[in-house]
């Protein structure tokens, strides 16, 4: 009796069991991993943070719908609710996959398209970083869904479906433009699309899509569309010439993904012993279509669109580009699937999976011991918080309201302070319009700035701005590893409340 191991059985009696387990897993090791080892949040965090805690209906950092949520769980959980939260988007957007592939491809091939999907690294490191990039998987993943049930069952409630999530997806990323092209496109390219457009529901959906994102078009028009991201033809011209480059860096971002598929794979294996093998129906024509179109077409044009934006190459990261690799391989491999090395696909699939974040840990626990260089999620925001908060309690006498700067540091006191006070922008204060001068007045504030030197001055845009600002002695901070590290100094002043006249 051959060897069968017990991922390939699961793999054929309980597909929705594994996917589900596997999406579990993953989940529960990246909510753990910044909860347990980040003493300040990734990436641009707490500026979602800054922006969600003033509900404005848009910013300098897009649409509003990813801060307002990130805002939402941070009140109620703390950083665990925002990395949590987090996580909740990247296994909706793996089970709708997993739901998609199914209705596609088979369970057992939808199975095997989400275990592969562990390997891909823009689906769990910068995960943690919540915000559009992270909140656009679950919708783009839903819209997919919404979109081929609609084109194939000619359902009108899954294109009022489709035109809701790509609403959605309008208050959240401007992804939602070139995903709607494609889109359009596909279904300008198929048969069964064309004969879609003669019904009223995709028109329905497509007004669906713009009446949703209605307010945030209304503020872009306000602002006169002064936060759209523009071309930048000038920076375009040398990144379009890394355009390779940036395939290169997706193609590496699947690493994990493609040793899993050669694991399963008969390279360098005896292609006459005896393996398992999944079986799945053959494929209708548009069903592989859709798929690889999918898988392709997203990274192809959204590296292109980063391309012409101007915009660094680790902006071509964006997981929500990728969540169909795992189905477009699926719909390409011969059926039925053999499975060779059977036994090293299990442990093989757990390296994939606690590779990365065992190696964030052990940089955390051992890099300050051996390296100068700074690791941006251990600034100890809390310690510095409390700090400031206290100070300005001390001195004023009453709840600290705003802190003025803009380095990152401004933003994690803000979101670690208890007192949770606005951020006013010294240099951009287009990006914070809810503080104004008089505010600061009225209120008082907190003024932080990185030092440059032994010098404790404030650079000479704060000075301009606040002349008689004085400045304190800078406090020291450690960090939870302090290592061979300096300690953490900022320069901070105080401007007390002015009486009202």
């Amino acid at each position: 009796m051959p060897f069968i191991a017990l991922i390939v059985e699961f793999l054929r009696a309980r597909p929705a069991a594994l996917a589900a387990a596997s999406i579990g897993a993953q989940g529960l090791v990246w909510v753990l991993l910044p909860t347990i080892f980040y003493a300040s949040p990734p990436g641009e965090l707490a500026q979602v943070l800054a922006v969600g805690h003033e509900w404005q209906i848009g910013s300098w950092l897009g649409p509003p719908l990813a801060p307002w949520l990130a805002e939402i769980a941070f009140r109620a959980l703390g950083w665990f609710g925002v990395y949590l939260l987090a996580q909740i988007c990247v296994g909706v957007a793996l089970w709708v996959s997993f739901v998609l592939g199914r209705l596609l491809l088979g369970a057992t091939y939808a199975a095997m398209a989400v275990l592969l999907m562990a390997g891909v690294l823009a689906l769990t490191v910068p995960t943690p970083d919540f915000g559009s990039a992270v909140l656009a998987m679950p919708l783009t993943a839903c819209a997919l869904l919404a979109y081929w049930r609609g084109l194939t069952e000619r359902r009108a409630m899954q294109w009022l479906m489709l035109g809701g999530t790509l609403g959605l997806l309008g208050l959240t990323s401007y992804w939602v433009l070139p995903l709607m092209l494609l889109l359009a496109a596909f279904t300008v390219a198929t048969p069964e699309g064309r004969a879609a457009l003669r019904d009223i529901d995709p028109w329905a959906a497509a007004a669906l899509a713009l009446v949703i994102p209605f307010p945030y078009i209304g503020w872009l028009y306000r602002t006169g569309a002064s936060f759209l991201p523009k071309p930048d033809l000038t920076a375009a011209t040398g990144f379009l010439l890394q355009w390779p480059v940036m395939i290169a860096a997706v193609v590496l971002a699947h690493a994990g993904f493609v040793l899993l598929a050669l694991t399963a794979s008969p390279a360098g294996a005896d292609r006459q012993a005896q393996v398992p093998e999944l079986e799945r129906a053959p494929l209708l024509p548009l069903t592989q279509r859709f798929a690889v179109f999918f898988a392709l077409a997203p990274i192809i044009v959204g590296t292109l669109v980063i391309a012409a934006l101007g915009r660094p190459l680790a902006e071509s990261w964006s997981a929500y580009l990728m969540l169909m690799s795992g189905i477009g391989l699926m719909a390409i491999v011969p059926a039925p699937l053999r499975i060779f090395r059977q036994h090293l696909l299990g442990p093989v699939w757990l390296a994939v999976l606690l590779a990365p974040p065992v190696a964030i840990a052990g940089a955390i626990l051992v890099l300050p011991w051996t390296s100068t260089a700074e690791i941006a999620t251990q600034a100890p925001a809390s310690a510095m918080a409390g700090f400031f908060t206290d100070s300005f309690h001390r001195r004023v006498g009453q709840k600290l309201e705003i802190v003025v700067g803009d380095a990152r540091e401004t933003y994690l006191i803000a979101a670690a302070s208890h007192d949770r006070p606005s951020v006013a922008s010294a240099e951009h204060a287009n990006r914070t319009p809810w503080v104004t001068d008089a505010d600061i007045a009225r209120k008082g504030a907190v003024v932080v700035w990185q030092l440059r030197g032994t010098s404790a001055e404030p650079p000479p845009a704060l000075r301009a701005r606040f002349p008689d600002l004085v400045a304190e002695v800078p406090p020291s901070f450690r960090r939870p590893i302090q290592g061979l590290l300096p300690t953490y100094r900022l320069g901070w002043g105080v401007i007390r409340p002015q009486p009202s006249r």
